[in-house]
């Protein structure tokens, strides 16, 4: 009897070690990461490094009574501020003498280097946890979360191990070069952060207001017979969302579908070319890739039509969605949510707004 019991407990210690373990994943660091970058008030000064140039930031991030407000302010001259509230979104430029206002209904995280990746649903990368280490004066977990192949980065992520927020993260190329880095060289997490935070500090009177989002484009629903998909997508990426609208300078009707693995995504946007026959495939040209600092975008012409697609991952990850997009397709999932009217300019995916 003695002898069962002992084997018993020895059973259940094995599973109180084994969720301990699962516990302290890195899938549970970064679903911890997640919680605080979501619901923590938060304040500090950041170093953004992408595409050779660097840049320091001071963010605020506040969530009262489930409502989100942030601020990012450029320390280096330019003066620029980003204010969100809710799902608008005010861009002051003092050095353009312009004030843009985005409204968007699924507004994220000013500051998107640091959204959460959606592992779960990808199946395209692999998460490790590295050595121990202390960041910005803080004790932290690193995870990396690593491609199956070259069509998309890799990550690093410096997890605070009290708070849970990021400390450091890095986009790695497939040769693990660092293709973007974002450091926090202070980090404040206060109980509460007062309104006069949030407000700007520049004096924008006098300046050109531009305002758009739901007021710049109109939606005109996706008739079947045109409907444009690509052919062949690389491993991991499918169609995520999709609209085709009327755009402010634009000729006609404008596709915007979204590809998306999980984490990284490729924004893909047909517009009519002039001038372009309306007829056969792609032409030949050379699908030449512009590359600034993470963000890739190539520019076509398939059947009549300019594609441009754009996207926060490898050159040869646009440049095979690009030329593989094809008209009168049978629209991939069928289902898929209806984005609203977006802007009349390509969301990157990159950092805070830009014009």
């Amino acid at each position: 009897m003695a002898r069962t019991e002992g084997h018993l407990l020895w059973l259940a210690g094995l599973l109180v070690a084994a969720a301990a373990a699962a516990a302290e994943s890195p899938q549970s660091f970064i679903a911890q990461m997640d919680e605080a970058l979501r619901n923590r008030n938060y304040q500090g000064v950041f170093v953004h490094e992408h595409g050779g140039q660097s840049e320091t930031l001071r963010i605020t991030h506040r969530v009262d009574n489930g409502q989100v407000s942030e601020r990012i302010v450029s320390l280096d001259g330019s003066g620029r501020e980003y204010i969100r509230r809710g799902s608008q979104i005010t861009s002051y430029l003092p050095d353009q003498n312009l004030v843009v206002v985005d409204t968007t209904p699924d507004a994220g995280l000013l500051l998107s280097e640091l959204r959460v990746p959606d592992l779960a649903n990808s199946g395209q990368y692999r998460l490790r946890e590295l050595a121990a280490t202390r960041t910005s004066g803080r004790q932290a977990r690193v995870i990396a979360v690593e491609p199956l192949d070259a069509m998309r980065y890799g990550y690093r992520l410096w997890i605070d191990e009290v708070s849970g927020m990021p400390l450091k993260t890095q986009l790695l190329s497939s040769r693990g070069e660092v293709v973007e880095q974002l450091i926090f060289t202070d980090l404040r997490l206060p109980a509460k952060i007062p309104d006069s935070e949030l407000q700007p500090a520049v004096d924008a009177q006098g300046y050109r207001w531009l305002r758009r989002g739901v007021a710049a484009g109109t939606a005109v629903g996706i008739p079947a017979d045109s409907a444009w998909v690509a052919a062949e997508l690389p491993p991991g990426f499918r169609l995520t969302a999709r609209s085709v609208q009327v755009l402010p300078g634009t000729s006609g009707p404008v596709t915007h579908l979204v590809y998306s693995d999980g984490l990284a995504s490729v924004s893909v946007f047909v517009e009519s070319a002039i001038g372009e026959p309306a007829s056969g495939g792609v032409r030949q040209e050379t699908l030449a890739v512009t590359r600034i600092g993470s963000t890739s975008a190539v520019s076509t012409t398939v059947q009549g039509h300019r594609v441009t697609a754009i996207g926060e991952v490898p050159p040869e990850t646009v440049r095979a969605i690009a030329s593989s997009l094809r008209a009168g397709a049978e629209p991939v999932g069928r289902g898929l949510p209806e984005m609203g009217p977006v802007a009349a300019r390509p969301a990157t995916g990159r950092n805070y707004p830009h014009p």
